[in-house]
C-alpha cells in the first residue's frame, strides 16, 4: 500500500478513541485528527483546490500540523514545506517565491511582519489552531495556479547534494524509501500499541521522515517540537521505547548530564543521523548504556537514509568498522568517482554518487560529500567538497552569513567558517575586517542583526574583528588562518 493510500485509510477507519498523538504529556486521539483533517480538507475543496494542488505548510511540530499533513497527502495533493525556523523577511520571501495558491500555518506565524501579506497576496491564508479549528485568514488562490502530479512533497534541502534548493520528493521516491526501511504495517493491522518518538523539527527531513514512516506503520507518535532532555528522558521511561533517534549533539547532551542507566533500560538502540556521530561518542554511550549507536546517511533529495547500519551488521562488525555509515540499505547503489566523473576502486576517497529509486531521477546522483567504500561495502564519509557547515545536523552556508554581516556598516569584508565543536560538530564562526574609520560594533550588536535575518542555527557562535582578513597566495580567504584568529581571540 502507497503512502498516500495509507494515511487515508488511517484517517477514515482508526479508532476514533484511540490515542494518535502526544504532545507536552497530552493524547490526541485519531478522533480528533480525523476532524482537523476534515476541515482542512473542506477549506481546500472549497477554494477549488483539488488531487495535485500545492498545499504550502509553515510546518511545526504540533499534533494540528500533523492533521493537516495526513489531510494533504490523503488527498493526494503536493505539501510544500515552509520552515518556522526562518525569520520573518525570509519567511516571506520563500512564500512568495514558492508561488502558492495556499499557506496554512499557525496563529503565531501569521503575526510575524509580513508573512499573512505575503500569503494573500498570491493566494489564500488558512491558520490552524491549537484547538484544531481551520479557519481563512483572507487572500484566493490564483486561478491559474500550478499543480504537481506525482509530488507528495516539494521540500528545501540541507545542502548534501549541493546549495540548499526546493527538491519534489515523488510517492515513488516515499514509496521506495519506506519499503526500504521495513517501516510497513505487521500483518495488515491498521494500528500498533508501539510508540514512535520524534524529536526532530518536521520542516527537516528527519523529523518529517520519522513522522510519515511511524504514521504508515500505525504506531502512536510522541512529538516533541526539538530535543529536549528531560522530555526525551521522561517520554523513554514513559513509553518503555525500544529504539529512539538522537543526533551526535544530542548523544552528548544525555552522557554530559549523567542521565542514570535505569531511565533508558528500555532501550537497545539509539539511531543517529543528520550529522556525522564520531565513532568514541557511539562506544562512549555503549559503554555507559549498553545501547548501540547505529549510524545512518541520507538526505532530502533521497526521502530519507540511502545507507547505515542495523543491530546484525553492528553485533557482527563494528568492532572492526567504527566510524564507518554503514553498508547501503536493500535497493540503494553507492559508488565513488573522482572529479572527471570515473567511478574509483575500494579504498580510494573521492566524491560520494547514490543510485536509488529514492532519488528523483532514479539514475546517479553526486552528492557534496567525500567518501570511501572499503571492499566489504561499508562506506566511510571523509568530510564535504564544499565548505557547508554542518551544525548539529542543520547545514549553514557561509556565504548566507557573511553576506547578512556585510550589510552592517562598520563591515567592510566579512568571512564564516566552521569551528569544531564537541557536541554540535561545528559551529560558525565570523571574523569581519572593518570598514576604513569604523570602530568595531561589538559582538552583540553584529549577532543582534544575524538574528533578524537569519534561522537561529546560522548565526554565529562568535564573532572578532581584525584590520585585515588572512589570505592565501591567491587572495581567496585562508580558513586555516581564520579559525587560528577566532582560537586566540576566545583564548584572550
Amino acid at each position: 500500500m502507497g503512502i498516500r493510500d495509507r494515511l487515508s485509510s488511517l484517517v477514515r477507519e482508526a479508532p476514533a478513541e484511540t490515542e494518535a498523538i502526544e504532545h507536552d504529556e497530552t493524547w490526541y486521539s485519531w478522533g480528533w485528527v480525523r476532524t482537523v483533517a476534515a476541515a482542512t480538507a473542506k477549506h481546500l475543496e472549497a477554494a477549488g483546490l483539488g488531487p495535485a494542488s500545492r498545499i504550502g505548510i509553515v510546518l511545526e511540530s504540533r499534533p494540528e500540523h500533523v492533521a493537516v499533513l495526513l489531510a494533504v497527502l490523503g488527498t493526494g495533493r503536493c505539501v510544500v514545506t515552509l520552515s518556522p525556523l526562518q525569520p520573518a523577511a525570509r519567511l516571506a520571501a520563500d512564500i512568495a517565491r514558492s508561488d502558492l495558491p495556499v499557506v496554512i500555518a499557525g496563529p503565531e506565524i501569521f503575526t510575524r511582519d509580513g508573512v499573512l501579506e505575503a500569503a494573500v497576496a498570491g493566494g489564500l491564508a488558512l491558520q490552524a489552531n491549537p484547538s484544531g479549528e481551520i479557519t481563512g485568514r483572507g487572500g484566493a488562490p490564483a486561478p491559474d495556479a500550478a499543480t504537481a502530479t506525482g509530488v507528495a512533497i516539494e521540500m528545501l534541502t540541507s545542502g548534501t547534494t549541493g546549495p540548499p534548493k526546493r527538491v519534489r520528493l515523488t510517492d515513488r521516491q516515499l514509496d521506495s524509501s519506506l519499503v526500504s526501511s521495513a517501516s510497513t504495517p505487521k500483518n495488515g493491522r491498521l494500528l500498533s500499541r508501539s510508540v514512535s518518538l520524534v524529536a526532530t523539527p518536521l520542516v527537516h527531513i528527519g523529523g518529517l521522515w520519522g513522522v510519515l514512516a511511524s504514521l504508515y506503520a500505525g504506531r502512536r507518535l510522541a512529538l516533541m517540537p526539538k530535543f529536549e532532555l528531560a522530555g526525551w528522558v521522561s517520554a523513554v521511561e514513559r513509553h518503555r521505547l525500544r529504539a529512539s533517534g538522537l543526533v551526535p549533539a544530542a548523544l552528548r547532551t544525555v552522557l554530559d548530564a549523567n542521565v542514570p542507566a535505569e531511565k533508558l533500560s528500555s532501550l537497545q538502540v539509539v539511531t543517529s543521523g543528520t550529522a556525522a556521530c564520531p565513532p568514541e561518542l557511539a562506544d562512549e554511550f555503549q559503554r555507559r548504556y549498553g545501547i548501540r549507536v547505529l549510524m545512518t546517511y541520507g538526505a532530502t533529495e533521497f526521502a530519507g537514509a540511502v545507507a547505515g547500519w542495523t543491530l546484525p551488521l553492528h553485533e557482527r562488525w563494528w568492532s572492526g568498522k567504527a566510524g564507518s555509515a554503514g553498508r547501503a540499505f536493500p535497493g540503494v547503489e553507492l559508488r565513488i568517482t573522482g572529479d572527471d566523473g570515473a567511478e574509483l576502486p575500494a579504498g580510494r576517497t573521492g566524491r560520494l554518487e547514490v543510485r536509488t529509486a529514492q532519488s528523483a531521477a532514479g539514475d546517479w546522483t553526486r552528492t557534496s560529500d567525500l567518501a570511501w567504500i572499503d571492499e566489504d561495502g561499508f562506506v566511510w564519509i571523509k568530510g564535504r567538497a564544499d565548505d557547508t557547515i554542518v551544525r548539529g545536523g542543520f547545514k549553514v552556508q557561509p556565504e548566507t552569513v557573511k553576506n547578512v554581516l556585510e550589510t552592517h556598516p562598520a563591515v567592510r569584508e566579512a568571512a564564516v567558517a566552521g569551528l569544531p565543536d564537541e557536541r554540535l560538530g561545528a559551529v560558525p564562526v565570523a571574523v569581519v575586517e572593518l570598514a576604513p574609520g569604523r570602530d568595531f560594533p561589538g559582538e552583540a550588536e553584529l549577532k543582534a542583526l544575524c538574528r533578524q535575518q537569519l534561522t537561529p542555527y546560522e548565526v554565529p557562535k562568535h564573532i572578532v574583528a581584525v584590520d585585515e582578513l588572512p589570505r592565501t597566495p591567491s587572495m581567496k580567504v585562508s580558513r586555516v588562518e581564520l579559525l587560528d584568529q577566532v582560537r586566540a581571540a576566545l583564548e584572550d
